[in-house]
């Protein structure tokens, strides 16, 4: 009888000692790894960067996506992100509410009380009589009939629009600027610094509450919410975690933040363009008593309790050879941005000279070619197509391509992006052509050029939107110089080949009959290598095209702004339809622009 009795109590021993070993260690290996979504908002990424922040001291190891809030939740579903921490509401509930009903999407808790999103407009604006979303439409001419709003497929643009669409409060005539959050503040910055009028979107917590004199319209309670689109900030998580992982599931319930919390951080890496991450590891530092309440009941990975882990001097020190290697940083980025900031100060009145001279050229092409009535300029690109390349074939295609674009609904947005092309090819061409004839004529200028054409076709195109952006505002001028800087090498590498490739026989011939330097490039060099300078062309023009997609990031309409669209927002429909319009009308453009003597070859 006795063995039994010792059996039994050694089984109840090493069940005890499983169920402290499971209560020490409660999360399993496949929570080590939490995946985060962030929307690109800075109150979004400066709690998801701390919240990052506490799970890599607590031994998990964060990975953070940047994505669209549609993107989020179809990925949260798919179980490609485990963690959400920006969950506007209401304003998002047509983007949550789906999720939730379907069970794919789990709400842990409101993180943020006190928050506001909806239209706002400078106090200078606000004082000449804009109050109320019924007031807008009153002043459509100084406003130029816009409203700024952040990232295409974004929950607030998708309220605008509706309200453009469904003519409320008059706004049928307007449109919507579609950007980012720091394009969008940027075109506000240049508005008050102007004192003009501008109607954007506008949230708390944000520093931009602080940047700008700024005030919240009322009248949007049926589309942004009560209270000035109050709101709060949810925690979102994919089906199951919480109970897959109920470690990390008990710090998100801790997890709370302030509007003053979230302002101090916001400002540092907004204003102060500090990385996220560092501004987190700070603030953490410094707010040893709010951590020990977020960490309450939490353990680490390995299973030691949080506290005792992270110590009372707060979180674990984010040392070593890199992390004093990163803190010595060369200023590189901060020295470019000084730069900027200068010729900002500086040259704003030739700055704005030239984006209103750029963008009134480009609106007066597009406003033209939209008054013409689409089939009489069907007509006309197909008669232009039979010109040029005298093919039967190729203009049935033009005028069948045109009627396409037409009957999806993209007529408009493709006039936009031709107006974009045809103005960044012909000042490319007008820049390259000459820089490519001097070129061959002077290898060493070749030479020095070299370098420099290289990085301008090999550096991300991101690079140089930026300072265009911060020196001549949203909309089409900074989407046209960004498209010139990108396309200007072919007409310059393509012309130089074409000059210097002209036999040396033909030169001679002309020289033997005294011919001047003058009359050798136009009457012998030019002519020779015109098939390559048009092959140049052709290229600015399928290089410009090809930026039309960027270009949407900065306000400057067309068909790249479909395509974004559906990109933030899923929609796999429009993407493929706005995408097919953009090959049609590349097909077009290259087709009509190749030299005839190709086109036998095709």
């Amino acid at each position: 009888m006795k063995r039994p009795a010792f059996l039994h109590r050694l089984f109840l021993a090493f069940g005890l000692l499983l169920a402290m070993a499971g209560a020490a260690r409660a999360d399993g290996a496949q929570c080590q790894a939490v995946r985060l979504a962030d929307i690109g908002w800075t109150d979004v990424t400066a709690t998801t960067a701390l919240t990052s922040v506490i799970l890599e001291d607590l031994g998990y190891q964060p990975k953070i996506v940047v994505l669209s809030v549609p993107v989020t939740y179809a990925a949260m579903k798919n179980k490609d992100i485990d963690v959400f921490m920006g969950n506007w509401m209401p304003s998002q509930a047509p983007d949550r509410g789906p999720f939730v009903k379907d069970g794919s999407v789990e709400v842990v808790r409101a993180n943020l009380n006190g928050a506001k999103y909806t239209l706002a407009v400078p106090a200078y604006t606000y004082a000449a009589g804009l109050h109320d979303f019924s007031d807008i439409r009153r002043f459509a001419p100084q406003l130029n009939n816009s409203i700024y709003g952040i990232e295409p497929g974004n929950d607030g643009n998708h309220h605008i629009l509706d309200l453009i669409k469904s003519n409320t409060d008059g706004l049928g005539s307007f449109k919507l600027v579609e950007s980012s959050e720091q394009g969008m503040l940027s075109q506000v910055e240049r508005a008050v610094r102007d004192k003009q009028p501008i109607v954007f979107l506008a949230w708390e917590p944000h520093p931009m509450n602080q940047r700008f004199d700024l005030r919240y319209l009322t009248g949007g309670d049926s589309t942004f919410g009560p209270n000035y689109g109050g709101a709060q900030v949810f925690t979102n998580v994919r089906a199951g975690y919480l109970r897959q992982c109920p470690n990390v599931g008990r710090l998100l319930q801790n997890l709370q933040f302030t509007v003053a919390q979230e302002d101090a951080m916001m400002s540092d890496i907004s204003d102060r363009h500090q990385d996220p991450k560092a501004v987190a590891v700070a603030w953490l530092a410094a707010h040893p008593e709010i951590l020990k309440g977020w960490v309450s009941g939490v353990t680490t990975f390995d299973g030691r309790p949080a506290l005792e882990a992270l110590g009372a001097a707060g979180p674990i020190s984010h040392g070593g050879l890199a992390a004093w290697v990163t803190g010595h940083k060369i200023p590189i980025g901060p020295a470019m941005a000084d730069l900027v900031e200068v010729i900002k100060a500086h040259g704003a009145g030739v700055f704005d000279a030239i984006s209103g001279g750029v963008h009134g050229a480009v609106d007066g092409l597009t406003g033209l070619l939209k008054h013409v009535p689409p089939l009489i300029l069907i007509l006309a690109l197909t008669a232009l197509a039979w010109g040029l390349q005298r093919s039967i074939p190729l203009s049935v295609f033009v005028a069948l391509a045109l009627l396409l674009i037409m009957n999806q609904g993209y007529w408009d947005a493709m006039l936009e992006t031709l107006s974009l092309v045809l103005f960044s090819a012909l000042i490319s061409t007008l820049i390259g052509v000459p820089l490519g004839v001097a070129a061959a004529h002077r290898p060493w200028l070749y030479n020095a050029m070299h370098p420099v054409l290289d990085l301008m076709q090999t550096l991300p195109t991101f690079v140089y939107l930026i300072p265009t952006l911060v020196l001549f505002g949203l909309g089409v001028v900074p989407g046209l110089i960004s498209t010139v800087i990108f396309a200007l090498p072919a007409p310059v590498r393509l012309t130089h080949l074409g000059v210097s490739s002209t036999p040396r026989p033909l030169i001679e011939a002309g020289e033997a009959f005294g011919a001047t330097k003058a009359q050798l490039l136009f009457k012998v060099e030019l002519p020779s290598a015109m098939p390559t300078i048009i092959a140049g062309i052709t290229q600015c023009i399928m290089l410009s095209l090809s930026m039309v997609v960027i270009a949407a990031l900065v306000g400057a309409g067309g068909l790249g702004v479909p395509v974004v669209r559906a990109l933030n927002t899923v929609q796999v429909g429009m993407g493929f339809e706005a995408g097919f319009a953009i090959v049609l009308l590349a097909i077009i453009l290259d087709r009509m622009t190749r030299p005839r003597t190709e086109r036998g070859a095709h």
